[in-house]
């Protein structure tokens, strides 16, 4: 009996979006974000795999920032397919990414087709897409590279492109009508290029997705990059475990070169490119036409999205009155637009946009200026998740500040201490077990207590029911810099 294909999902979750600023921030950045239903964008690239019959699935296999690990973690829980997650000390761009995740799908002998997808990607036709994928393992299985391309429907220049070539001919000498051996790759075009590109016919987007064994990858570095092949195996062999985080190496990781997928090896093995070409894998492109968009820009997302009569988005507490083509998003205060069109207008708890649509790919100009001005806006967003749950920042003055928090049941906070702030609990629901210096003692709803500076203490949900808090700070400082934990059941 023939074995199963297995399929090895990875999923890249680096890149920080900030052209979607403001709901996308460098400390939650857009894959974490459900701009499209309720499922993020991350955990709408893990469902969609789910389904594909002729293959045998493996637990996905996510690469990310440690900043973010445990919303992720959290996200995968939610979807019931909590697998590994790979946590990147520095970011080094996908190449690298895409090496530690083929190293660890081999490590118990096995050489599963690698399916590599961006985290921050929108696809509407699963089914399609589903049926493309399939096709593409089949394919990887024989030894070939596969990536994905997008059939343009305009002179786009946002995007990588493409050259399609012959048909492939696979082993059985029958060639594929829909499959094509890689010409080359090309950077984003200016938009006469672009318009070249479009009437050619022969050009797709660069989807980014891409499809090979495990072992072809690792020969493929071997031959392109073996630079950065031996950092990762070093990064790899002195990893460890914790949970379901996979911790590589930080002084190995450290000396791996930046390099991205198309860079380090898909240019590379483009039909007769270079020298290597001749012991490097053959490049198949497959056009993928399933509703696909990378959301890079607010423009792009409101072309994704459903509209009205008039072309209008609106999403959240939004009233529009003779308006056009507008995308209007809320997230906690009434947007009213009257007599406009083109317009993004985004509002968040800390911040509003308003964008014409053609100068959406300049909103990264908004967030530059705000990291030189040191602004948190560029950073973090009022409601910051933890791994226990998570505080909004409510209110804040000269000397005070007020958050909500909530913890999630059976969530504990890290024992420390503040060296400028005291503190001042008030359970609004949910029980609290307080510990304050030599004390421990539970709160209910409507109590209330004091942490005064200086003095050890820790927060607990020890119920099955979410606890919510008001907490205000006062002092001379209050950054959240100003922690010093003792014990963090977290790992922080």
């Amino acid at each position: 009996m023939t074995p199963a294909l297995l399929i090895q999902p990875v999923v890249l979750s680096g890149g920080s979006g900030t052209r979607l600023w403001p709901l996308s921030r460098e400390k939650y950045p857009k894959q974490l974000l459900p701009l499209m239903g309720t499922d993020s964008l991350l955990q709408a690239t893990v469902r969609r795999v789910q389904g594909i019959t002729d293959a045998e699935l493996m637990p996905p296999i996510v690469v990310c920032n440690e900043e973010y690990r445990f919303v992720i973690a959290e996200q995968l829980r939610l979807l019931g397919t909590p697998g590994p997650i790979m946590l990147e000390p520095f970011g080094r761009n996908t190449a690298p990414a895409l090496t530690l995740s083929a190293l660890e799908a081999t490590k118990n002998e096995a050489d599963p087709v690698l399916l590599v997808m961006p985290a921050d990607h929108v696809i509407t036709d699963i089914a399609r897409f589903q049926s493309v994928v399939s096709q593409g393992a089949r394919l990887a299985a024989e030894g070939v590279v596969v990536t994905f391309g997008i059939t343009p429907d305009a002179p786009e220049t946002g995007y990588g492109y493409i050259q399609s070539g012959a048909a492939y001919a696979g082993k059985s000498g029958t060639q594929d009508p829909s499959a094509h051996l890689i010409a080359r790759f090309v950077e984003k075009p200016d938009l006469p290029t672009a318009q070249a590109y479009l009437a050619a016919g022969s050009y797709l987007w660069n989807s980014g997705l891409f499809m090979m064994r495990a072992s072809v990858w690792l020969a493929a570095m071997k031959t392109c990059r073996p630079d950065i092949l031996t950092a990762c195996q070093n990064a790899s062999d002195q990893g460890s475990i914790d949970g379901e985080f996979i911790r590589v190496g930080k002084a190995a990781f450290a000396q791996c070169p930046a390099d991205s997928i198309d860079y380090a090896v898909m240019e590379r093995i483009a039909a007769g490119s270079g020298a290597a070409a001749s012991v490097l894998p053959t490049g198949v492109v497959i056009p993928l036409n399933a509703g696909w968009s990378d959301v890079g820009a607010w423009d792009a997302l409101w072309q994704v999205l459903p509209k009205d009569a008039s072309g209008n988005v609106s999403q959240g507490d939004v009233l529009l009155q003779d308006c056009e083509n507008t995308l209007a998003l809320s997230e906690s205060r009434l947007i009213a637009c009257v007599g406009v069109s083109d317009l993004v207008v985004v509002e968040t708890a800390d911040a509003i946009l308003v964008v014409h649509k053609d100068k959406t790919q300049d909103v990264k100009k908004i967030v530059d200026h705000l990291r030189k001005q040191g602004r948190s806006e560029g950073v973090i967003h009022r409601k910051v998740v933890r791994p226990w749950g998570w505080y909004d920042g409510v209110d804040a003055g000269e000397r005070f500040q007020v958050k909500r928090i909530l913890v999630n049941p059976g969530g504990t906070l890290s024992l420390q201490m503040h060296h400028h702030r005291a503190e001042h609990w008030i359970v609004v629901s949910g029980t609290a077990r307080v510990s304050c210096g030599e004390k421990t003692f539970l709160l209910s709803e409507n109590q209330s207590t004091f942490i005064p500076l200086g003095t050890t203490h820790r927060l607990e949900n020890p119920g099955r029911v979410a606890l919510e808090m008001i907490e205000v700070q006062s002092g001379s400082y209050l950054g959240e810099d100003d922690i010093v934990r003792f014990e963090d059941v977290y790992g922080r």
